[in-house]
């Protein structure tokens, strides 16, 4: 199994933030691999890529302004086989990760992981009133996994709304708005 590594620089647009690696992803080494899960068709279809990549094209959504990690880095079949300690680690480190990289939007793929991450029970979709870091937009999306039971054009729906708002958040640094 695979330490699936981070994709991160400074300044992106958005980071993508799950909860941890599949068992797939562990054994390719690649994000969101697990051929049920609709990360990538989701992004395609919401409008965050111009094309639909494949997972272990996972490295090159740097060259868009995306960055992806998870906020603990054990593959596991279930998110539920994450321990306590684990998230507790895992939100610490996750917040120097986004306090040093400095995203503009950090997207969480699931309510779970944001709630893990910020300790408010209460998420909504979208982007959240306050953060936990300052000067990254908190914004929370449904999971990608294919158990999921929200319909797919719902998902890509609230996704839809992240690309509105990286659009945004591009004008405002530019100056424009």
């Amino acid at each position: 199994m695979q330490v699936i590594g981070d994709h991160l620089q400074q300044g992106l647009d958005i980071v993508f933030i799950g909860f941890n690696p599949s068992i797939r992803s562990g054994e390719t080494g690649h994000h969101y691999a697990n051929p049920n899960n609709r990360f990538w068709k989701i992004l395609f279809e919401s409008g965050l890529t111009p094309r639909k990549y494949e997972a272990a094209e996972d490295a090159r959504l740097l060259e868009i302004g995306y960055g992806l990690t998870n906020i603990v880095s054990r593959p596991t079949k279930a998110a539920d086989e994450i321990t306590k300690e684990e998230y507790k680690q895992g939100r610490e480190e996750l917040k120097s990760k986004i306090g040093f990289y400095n995203p503009k939007i950090a997207c969480f793929v699931g309510k779970g992981v944001y709630q893990e991450y910020s300790g408010r029970k209460n998420v909504g979709w979208g982007r959240q009133e306050e953060s936990v870091v300052p000067g990254t937009i908190d914004f929370v999306a449904p999971s990608s996994s294919g158990l999921v039971r929200m319909k797919l054009a719902d998902i890509v729906a609230i996704y839809s709304e992240l690309s509105e708002l990286k659009i945004k958040t591009r004008g405002k640094a530019s100056g424009q708005d």
